[in-house]
Order: C-alpha cells, then sequence, then structure tokens
C-alpha cells in the first residue's frame, strides 16, 4: 500500500503539455508576424527577398494571415498560460516535452516546405530556429527558472512569459 502511494507521487505529470505547445505556436506565430512584416516593409526596396513589389505584397499578406492563424490557435485551443515547473519530476517533463514537440515540428515543416523561392526558404528557416531553441536554450532555462522558484516565489507568476520571451529572443539567435 506504501509503495502504490509512493509511485503515485513520483510518476510523471503531462499536465502542461498544452501550456508548451501554446508557447511553441506564440513563438513561431510571433517570428511569422515580424517576417510578414519585414516582407512588407521591403517590398519597395532592393533588399526584398521577392524580385518585384506585387509578389512581396502578395506573400506579406499571406505569412500575415497565416501567422494570425498560428497565433489564434493556442488562445483559442490550448487556453493556458501557466507552466507547473516546482519539482525534479515536473522540470524533466518539461523538458522532454519541449524536445519532443521541437523535434516533431522541425520534422513536418521540413518535410512539408519545399524551398522553391527565397520567401518559402525563409519560412523554413524561420520554423528551423524554433526548433532549435526548444531543443538548447529552452532545457537550459527551464532548469534555470526551476531553482529560482524556490528561490524567489513571485517568480512562479511569470514562468509562461519569461519562457515565451527567451523563446522568442533565442530563436532570433538561429536565424
Amino acid at each position: 500500500m506504501n509503495n502504490q502511494r509512493f509511485l503515485n507521487q513520483q510518476s510523471f505529470n503531462f499536465k502542461n503539455m498544452s501550456s508548451i505547445l501554446a508557447l511553441y505556436f506564440y513563438a513561431l506565430g510571433t517570428l511569422f508576424l515580424g517576417y510578414a512584416t519585414y516582407l512588407l516593409y521591403t517590398s519597395n526596396s532592393e533588399q526584398s527577398p521577392t524580385s518585384w513589389v506585387g509578389e512581396s505584397m502578395f506573400w506579406g499578406l499571406i505569412v500575415f494571415f497565416i501567422a494570425i492563424f498560428i497565433l489564434f490557435l493556442p488562445v483559442e485551443f490550448f487556453n493556458k498560460t501557466k507552466i507547473y515547473n516546482s519539482g525534479f519530476n515536473e522540470m524533466i517533463v518539461n523538458i522532454l516535452i519541449i524536445i519532443f514537440t521541437s523535434l516533431i515540428f522541425l520534422i513536418i515543416f521540413q518535410s512539408l516546405i519545399q524551398a522553391n523561392n527565397q520567401v518559402l526558404s525563409d519560412i523554413k528557416t524561420i520554423s528551423r530556429s524554433i526548433s532549435f531553441s526548444g531543443f538548447i536554450v529552452m532545457p537550459i532555462t527551464i532548469f534555470i527558472l526551476n531553482n529560482f522558484v524556490k528561490r524567489f516565489n513571485f517568480v512562479e507568476s511569470y514562468t509562461f512569459s519569461f519562457l515565451l520571451l527567451v523563446w522568442i529572443f533565442s530563436a532570433q539567435l538561429f536565424l
């Protein structure tokens, strides 16, 4: 009987799965929104990744609407903005979920998007940078946050926002 209670206390809990998916989609949508802004801003310059203004505005609007749709997913379907990272088991599960989510989406985006032009190549690079950030930076950040939550109680309420900012800024490093 005591062994069953011990196993129930030590079992892994996947309650943060939807929060981590929301983080991934928020970061991906934010970078796509930034790229759509870049496409629209450079539509009439020589630095544009497209050959003419109409094509640049066309791709800018397409990427903008894709970004709005991706940003709509976590708001409507996941609706969680809290990550529980108070114990060692939760930290390990969160790290594994982030790595697994990044791996799945890396495989999906790299196999689905065929880089026929510069814009699609840039979108593929953006999705790859989000996944690489999930592989490298996010596990380290979760580990650091796990130590800060134990020392400072107020950090726990801002964990989701801090992880989102770190994911967005660290993805910029991999671009």
